[in-house]
C-alpha cells in the first residue's frame, strides 16, 4: 500500500489534469468554430438581403420613364440635368425602417439565428474616390453606438451594387447595407453554454470521484497501520497470559509441586487469574464488535454519579500505589441524580481513570471534579501525565487509534476504550472534549443532560 499510493495519485493526477486539458481545449475549438459559423451567418444573411435590395433598385430604375421634354420645344440639355433627371431614387427613399428590420429579421431566422437582436443602415458614399463621405440614410435608433463598439459588437457590410456592365451603372448611387450584432458573444454562447455547463459539471464530478479515491487510499492507508498496531497489540497482549500459563503448567508437572497443596494452589491460582486476564481482552474486542454494529443496549435507571465515581477510584488504589500517585475529589455537584445505564456509565469512568494511568509517570495525580450547570451535569477528569498533540487529539476517539509513545507495547491496549467511551457518552445525549499539553497532561470534559429520556 505505501509503495502503490504515490504511484496511484500520481496517474490519477496526470490522468485528470490531462482530462482538464482536453476538455478546456476543446471548449476553447468549439467556441471558436461557433464565432466562425456565426460570422458566416451573418455575413450569409446580409447578402441575401443586400441581393434582395439591389434587385429592388433595379426594378425602380428599368420603371422610371425617360423625360423626353415639352413638344415642340427646341433646348440641348446639359450633361448635369441629364445626370438629374436619369437619377435612380436611393434606397432609403423607398424603403422604411420597418420594412428594412423585417427584411433582416426573415434572413437571419432562415440563417439559423433567430431571435438575435440586431442594428442596421444603409449608407451612401459621396465625393470622388480619394475623398469619401459615409452618410447614414436609413438605420435604427442605436446603430451609430453600436457600430463604435468593435470588441463587443460584430458587424457585416454588403454593397448595393447594380451589375457589371449595366446601363444603369454610374447613375444608381452606391450604397452599402451594414448590420451589426451588439455583443455577438452571448450569441454565440447561447448555443454552446449548455454543453460548457454540462462539460464542466462532469468534469466536477472528475474531480470529485478524484478526491473520494484519494481520500479513501489516505483512510485506507490509516486504517491499515492501525490494523497492523492492533494485531501487534493483541498478540502481545495475549503472548504474555499464555506463556504464564504454560509455565504454570509445567510447574504442575513437577512432582515436588504436585505434592505441595499449597504450591499447587497457587500456580493453579495463577493460570486462573491469567485466564480472567484474557477473557477480558477477548471481551473488550467482542464489546467494539457489538459496538460497531450499533447494538450497545442500555439499561435505564437513576443513578449517582458521584458515589460511582468513588466507587470506581476504589478499583485503582493499587495502580496509583506503583506510579506513586494520589487523586483529588471535588465532587461538587449538589444534584448529581442522572438517568443512565449504571454499568456502561461505571465503565466509562473507569477506562477515563485507567487512560490517566496508562498514560503517565510516577507522581501521578488524577483530578475528578463535578459541578451543576443550569441543565446538566459535567464531570472534569484531569491528569498530569504524559499529554499529546493536535493530531492525537483529533483522532484519540477512532476505534483503535493509540498515540504512539516511542515503543508501541509501553501501554497495553487495544485502542479501544475512549472509543467505547465516546459512543457511551453519545448512547447518553452527552458531549465530551479533550485538553491535552504534551509533557503537562490530559483533561476530559463532559456533560450530560438532567433527565434525558435516551
Amino acid at each position: 500500500m505505501k509503495k502503490n499510493f504515490p504511484i496511484i495519485f500520481i496517474l490519477i493526477t496526470v490522468s485528470l489534469v490531462g482530462i482538464i486539458y482536453i476538455q478546456t481545449n476543446w471548449i476553447l475549438t468549439m467556441v471558436e468554430n461557433k464565432e466562425e459559423e456565426f460570422h458566416h451567418k451573418l455575413g450569409d444573411a446580409t447578402h441575401d438581403v443586400g441581393m434582395d435590395l439591389i434587385s429592388f433598385k433595379e426594378s425602380l430604375s428599368s420603371s422610371k420613364p425617360p423625360y423626353l421634354g415639352k413638344p415642340g420645344m427646341n433646348f440641348r440639355p446639359t450633361d448635369q440635368f441629364m445626370k438629374e433627371i436619369m437619377r435612380v431614387p436611393t434606397l432609403a427613399e423607398r424603403l422604411s425602417e420597418d420594412q428594412l428590420s423585417s427584411k433582416l429579421k426573415v434572413a437571419l431566422n432562415n440563417r439559423g439565428l433567430k431571435d438575435t437582436h440586431f442594428e442596421f443602415c444603409i449608407s451612401t458614399e459621396s465625393g470622388s474616390s480619394s475623398q469619401l463621405t459615409f452618410n447614414p440614410e436609413l438605420k435604427s435608433p442605436n446603430f451609430l453606438k453600436a457600430l463604435e463598439d468593435t470588441i463587443h459588437n460584430f458587424s457585416a457590410f454588403c454593397p448595393l451594387l447594380v451589375s457589371s456592365g449595366s446601363d444603369l451603372e454610374g447613375l444608381v448611387p452606391m450604397e452599402t447595407l451594414t448590420v451589426v450584432i451588439p455583443g455577438y458573444r452571448d450569441v454565440v454562447m447561447r448555443d454552446v453554454r449548455l454543453k460548457i455547463m454540462g462539460v464542466i459539471f462532469f468534469t466536477l464530478i472528475i474531480i470529485s470521484a478524484f478526491y473520494v479515491t484519494v481520500s479513501t487510499l489516505v483512510r485506507q492507508k490509516k486504517l491499515s497501520e492501525i490494523k497492523n498496531d492492533f494485531i501487534n497489540n493483541m498478540t502481545h497482549e495475549f503472548k504474555t497470559p499464555l506463556a504464564t500459563i504454560s509455565l504454570a503448567v509445567d510447574a504442575l508437572k513437577n512432582e515436588k509441586v504436585a505434592n505441595d497443596r499449597a504450591r499447587s494452589d497457587y500456580f493453579s491460582g495463577i493460570i486462573k487469574e491469567e485466564n480472567k486476564r484474557m477473557n477480558k481482552q477477548v471481551e473488550t474486542i467482542l464489546q467494539a464488535a457489538l459496538l460497531d454494529r450499533q447494538e450497545l443496549q442500555l439499561n435505564l435507571q437513576y443513578i449517582h454519579v458521584n458515589k460511582i465515581i468513588e466507587d470506581a477510584l476504589e478499583n485503582f488504589q493499587l495502580q496509583l500505589q506503583e506510579k506513586q500517585g494520589r487523586y483529588e475529589l471535588q465532587l461538587n455537584a449538589k444534584h448529581d441524580l442522572l438517568r443512565a445505564d449504571e454499568v456502561h456509565f461505571t465503565n466509562l469512568i473507569s477506562n477515563l481513570i485507567d487512560n490517566a494511568v496508562k498514560y503517565s509517570k510516577d507522581g501521578l495525580v488524577i483530578r475528578i471534579a463535578t459541578h451543576n450547570t443550569a441543565k446538566n451535569l459535567v464531570i472534569r477528569i484531569e491528569d498530569n501525565g504524559i499529554g499529546m498533540n493536535k493530531e492525537p487529539q483529533r483522532r484519540i476517539f477512532e476505534k483503535f487509534y493509540r498515540a504512539h509513545t516511542g515503543n508501541v507495547h509501553d501501554v497495553k491496549g487495544f485502542g479501544l476504550g475512549l472509543s467505547y467511551v465516546k459512543t457511551v457518552v453519545n448512547a447518553h445525549h452527552g458531549k465530551i472534549k479533550v485538553e491535552s499539553t504534551i509533557g503537562k497532561g490530559t483533561a476530559f470534559t463532559m456533560e450530560f443532560p438532567f433527565k434525558e429520556e435516551v
